[in-house]
């Protein structure tokens, strides 16, 4: 799990980088960070909710505030990988050449997609690990 969260660690890194450098970013960098971005998310979410939430939910029978969590974390999921596509789409559209028009909204919209996840990680760190006795 920390190997997962450090991998999308590294992907809100690259993102930020992305949305500093705007309108002048590396084309390869944003064709490199597109192709990563919805597979690594997929990967990660299907271990969460396949090992990890079960544990989770399991650790913490008969609180309904806790599995009240992971519904929200698995709607989270879902929200964040259609986030995640048109992501993809707008790097993949500036790898390719085109102009970017305005930098602000989309520098907006890759810091809405990195917070978002970066808040997840920290939720999952402070609240899901430690229930199933893994140090986040």
């Amino acid at each position: 799990m920390r190997r997962a969260h450090d991998e999308k660690l590294r992907l809100c890194d690259a993102l930020e980088r992305i949305a500093d450098a705007l309108p002048g970013v590396d084309r390869m960098i944003c064709l490199s960070t597109a192709n990563s971005i919805v597979p690594l998310l997929r990967s990660i979410h299907q271990y969460e909710e396949a090992i990890i939430f079960p544990a989770y939910e399991e650790a913490v029978v008969g609180s309904e505030a806790n599995l009240a969590s992971t519904r929200r974390l698995r709607a989270e999921h879902v929200e964040d990988e259609c986030f995640a596509g048109e992501v993809t789409e707008i790097l993949l559209a500036i790898g390719h050449g085109e102009t970017v028009e305005n930098p602000e909204a989309i520098g907006f919209m890759l810091r809405g997609l990195f917070e978002n996840l970066r808040r997840h990680i920290a939720f999952e760190r402070e609240h899901v690990l430690p229930m199933i006795g893994i140090a986040g």
